[in-house]
């Protein structure tokens, strides 16, 4: 196979994967149902990725990585507007995401291996909105009697009660425009 053909089945299986895992959890999500998931051979599957450990870190540190990229470019709201806008138009691949994440979140609380491997992955993430919001802060636009800290932690608090809320398949409703207010509780008061 080419590179470019290594690279596109891994990715097959890694969205097969994170749809696995978000409707089975880790221990549901066995070998069998990820080879279910896929439609490849636990061999092919396990080609790419040493075992299941490896293969859910693998889906974890995709959605992760994508998470820095946005928040570097356009900040944490944006994520969550960006997550809110996929949950509203029904994309298949938010309910995977979001299983993922609260997989994380089970993860970190009841594996202490997978939550000290986890956090350098969690790290970028509050990294690279601290450094958006310090760059926010020098532009002017940022609120600048809250420290830098506490609005990374504000925004953190708010993501995590957006990605639960959604999760959980209560409706999005009116969370636009709850999001219009956490971007506005950041941001300078208009003068």
């Amino acid at each position: 196979m080419s590179q470019d053909q290594l690279y596109a089945r891994r990715h097959e299986i890694l969205t097969a994967a994170r749809a696995c895992f978000a409707r089975f959890g880790y221990g549901g999500a066995t070998v069998r149902r990820l080879e279910e998931a896929t439609g490849m051979s636990r061999g092919a599957i396990f080609h790419h990725f040493r075992d299941k450990e490896h293969l859910f870190l693998a889906v974890a540190e995709d959605d992760a990585a994508t998470m820095v990229e946005t928040v570097a470019r356009n900040g944490l709201v944006q994520v969550m507007r960006d997550l809110l806008d996929r949950a509203g138009n029904s994309e298949g691949d938010t309910a995977g995401w979001l299983g993922t994440q609260l997989e994380v979140s089970h993860r970190l609380r009841t594996d202490p291996a997978f939550a000290k491997r986890w956090a350098q992955r969690s790290a970028a993430i509050a990294d690279a909105t601290r450094e958006r919001l310090q760059r926010q802060r020098e532009a002017g636009v940022l609120r600048e009697d809250v420290p830098v800290e506490v609005l990374t932690q504000f925004l953190e608090l708010a993501y995590d009660g957006l990605v639960l809320h959604l999760a959980t398949g209560r409706p999005a409703g009116e969370l636009a425009r709850v999001l219009d207010v956490v971007e506005g509780a950041v941001r300078k008061p208009a003068a």
